[in-house]
């Protein structure tokens, strides 16, 4: 990209005014050019139809009035807007002397049109043609530098418009805090941000952006906190930014504290909320805060049934996912998404299958996420030939090229049916940059379940020479070598995630009781009520074994004996937060635990056991799917 180049200009450019369309826009010659009232007021009466537009630019033409700044400046606007970047492009270069502002024009139709780079190019080509900018180019160019991430262009832009006298324009300065912490410059952002007389709540909420993308809250929440005042769009801003970084309580304390401060949300808010709550599978309170919607008389539009029926699903209520979806009145391809995605998870293989095919027969086309749904839901039922029948379909009837998740669902379909070779072959013919950490693990998990130890070593060979592995990687590696028990292997892959200061990420399961979530870490002594706890727990341990049950522990990795493995696995976190459930709630209650880890086989085994014997239902939802404990029986067939 070529360099940038600009007047060198020392007096203050920019007026008073609040909107360039009213400025008197003249050109170099136009002094003797007759504004063409008629045919703008033609313009400004045809905005929607195109061919209309371009009829009064050829009465425009007939009439010699083309060159009027005012006729070009509101046929650029229309062309942009109308999509015909063509036309517009054509109109500009067809015109003498172009000013500043239909320059501005024409950089917007760009920047709308997703052609950033020839944006950045215009704008330099005012450089070249002595046109000197004012604000709102220069917000326009810098908004063009952000979506492309030209932090060198932006940087060019910054100091041009410091030796032109821009540089404290308040739109202006907020783009580049916004270009800063886009291109994760974010010291330079903040160095913009304190330059700044009046940092408002538009400063702020820009400011905070930069520091959540970031992942650096701490921060974030000092610029919020200097905020004498707070709209809904700062605090939104402010929930939003905890969520997206895993501060999924404090997400929602903050939403309760913008409640008592009588701050009233909107859509954006209780989206955000909901992704709290749909993470956090805290059912109770998710149906609580849909009630409150409706007290805040929420428009109930796509974007936030959509967001329902996600929290719904991830929180274990598909029934009333499918009964919002059921009452949408306009369905459109995320409303489908949603539903299919929330059915998969929950294991329903054979309803998300055929909802895809009423997908399909509404006219409605699938997208990537679409495929994605579909085939784990393939996965799930263990459907192979139609997963494949499905995969090819996508580029063959729909036009998507797959993408590395589609691959690995196709890995996970031939993995959890036991069909490794297979599965590995089809990763071999992917090509090493198809394929990904997180695509192996879950074939060499498929084959630890199905111990197959050959399949396995070559998974293990080609995982451990990625270039990018994260804990769960080393892990993986780790345990299935501890499945074979060649703690030797085991112990060394522990040892390079320690020396490469990876931390494992620890099991955690977590239950809502009364609005509350309770969380558990195995061997878990910190809640108040440890002492029931584990009282029944060792109750449960007793009960469980009258009924057949006999600890797996091949699943307890480390090697030690196997009376202390017994030990390991009897205070896994899901039974800590099963135990509390059943001494905390009433009897029948359904009792709802969500895991951030997968469920070893052993507490699978063991959950089962625990809903005969207590007659509850208990749904916990683990790394990969939901799984329905009912009468001695899980919906996954032990197939997860």
């Amino acid at each position: 990209m070529s360099i940038l180049v600009l007047p060198s200009v020392t007096t203050n450019l920019y007026n008073s005014s609040n909107s360039y369309t009213h400025s008197k826009a003249k050109t170099n010659n136009d002094q003797n050019i007759r504004r063409d009232t008629d045919i703008i007021s033609l313009l400004q009466q045809n905005r929607k139809n195109l061919k209309h537009v371009e009829s009064i630019h050829g009465r425009a033409i007939k009439k010699g009035t083309e060159q009027d700044p005012f006729v070009v400046f509101e046929l650029l606007r229309l062309y942009c807007k109308l999509d015909s970047i063509d036309h517009a492009t054509k109109l500009f270069h067809s015109t003498h002397n172009p000013n500043v502002y239909l320059y501005t024009s024409l950089i917007d139709g760009f920047v709308s049109f997703g052609s950033y780079s020839a944006a950045i190019g215009l704008y330099g080509q005012m450089g070249h043609n002595n046109v000197l900018p004012d604000s709102y180019v220069v917000t326009s160019v810098l908004k063009a530098c952000v979506l492309q991430r030209a932090l060198r262009c932006g940087r060019e832009v910054h100091g041009q418009v410091l030796k032109s006298g821009l540089g404290l324009d308040r739109s202006v300065a907020l783009k580049l805090i916004e270009l800063y912490g886009k291109c994760d410059e974010v010291e330079d952002a903040r160095k913009v941000f304190d330059k700044i007389p009046e940092r408002d709540v538009v400063a702020r909420t820009v400011m905070m952006a930069s520091y959540f993308d970031h992942g650096m809250v701490e921060e974030a929440i000092e610029v919020f906190n200097g905020l004498k005042t707070q709209d809904t769009v700062c605090w939104t801003a402010m929930i939003d930014g905890l969520v997206r970084n895993g501060e999924l309580n404090r997400g929602l304390e903050m939403f309760r504290e913008m409640q008592v401060k009588g701050v009233e949300p909107n859509e954006v808010t209780f989206v955000c909320v909901l992704s709290a709550c749909s993470q956090l599978g805290a059912l109770e309170l998710s149906r609580w805060i849909h009630m409150y919607m409706h007290k805040c008389n929420v428009k109930f539009n796509q974007i936030v049934v959509g967001a329902l029926i996600n929290m719904y699903s991830r929180c274990g209520d598909i029934d009333e996912a499918q009964l919002l979806f059921d009452d949408m009145k306009v369905k459109d391809v995320s409303s489908y998404n949603s539903m299919i995605c929330g059915l998969a998870l929950h294991g329903m293989s054979t309803e998300a299958i055929e909802l895809f095919r009423e997908m399909l027969k509404q006219g409605i086309s699938p997208n990537s996420i679409t495929f994605v749904g579909v085939l784990n839901a393939c996965s799930h039922g263990g459907l192979v030939e139609l997963g494949f029948e499905i995969f090819q379909s996508m580029e063959t009837l729909h036009g998507i090229k797959p993408h590395i998740e589609h691959h690995g669902c196709m890995v996970d379909i031939l993995g959890r049916v036991g069909r490794l070779e297979e599965a590995y072959n089809f990763i071999e013919r992917m090509g090493a940059q198809h394929v990904d950490d997180k695509m192996l693990c879950a074939l060499l998990s498929s084959c630890k379940i199905h111990r197959n130890s050959e399949v396995g070593e070559q998974v293990a060979k080609r995982l451990s020479e990625c270039s990018k592995m994260d804990s769960g990687s080393y892990i993986m590696l780790s345990n299935f070598y501890a499945s074979l028990g060649r703690w030797n292997f085991a112990a060394e892959f522990r040892e390079k995630m320690e020396k490469g200061g990876i931390l494992k990420e620890p099991g955690c399961s977590s239950i809502e009781v009364n609005n509350v979530i309770h969380e558990f870490l195995s061997g878990d002594l910190k809640h108040h009520e440890r002492r029931s706890i584990y009282q029944k727990l060792e109750e449960l341990n007793y009960l469980t074994k009258l009924e057949g049950y006999s600890p797996a522990t091949e699943v307890a990795l480390h090697d030690i004996d196997d009376k202390q493995k017994e030990l390991a696995l009897a205070v896994h976190s899901e039974r800590l937060a099963i135990s509390y459930g059943l001494i905390s709630t009433e009897p029948h209650t359904t009792l709802r635990v969500v895991k951030n880890l997968r469920i070893c086989d052993d507490c699978h085994a063991m959950i089962k056991l625990i809903a005969k014997i207590t007659s509850r239902k208990i749904v916990v939802r683990d790394r990969n799917r939901f799984h329905h404990f009912e009468n001695g029986h899980c919906s996954c067939k032990d197939y997860w």
